[in-house]
């Protein structure tokens, strides 16, 4: 799992190429919303970590901030 890795190495894509969005605006394979996905490849490394983490607590059906809350 990525809490292993080391955080000063970017974390991998979350992106499973399930590319679909439901009714919230959330993608059914990576919980990310459309503006999340667009904006992974230019986030810092501590931004998408915390994204993975938003992700994470999305996993487990909690309510998470989006990143442009962050």
């Amino acid at each position: 799992m990525h809490e292993h890795r080391e955080r000063s190495a970017a974390p991998g894509s979350p992106c499973v190429n399930i590319c679909v969005l439901d009714g919230a605006g959330l993608c059914l394979g990576c919980l990310r919303t459309i503006d999340e996905i667009a904006r992974w490849g230019t986030m810092s490394t501590a931004q998408q970590w915390q994204l993975i983490a938003i992700l994470s607590e999305r996993r487990r059906g909690g309510l998470a901030p989006t990143v442009s809350d962050l």
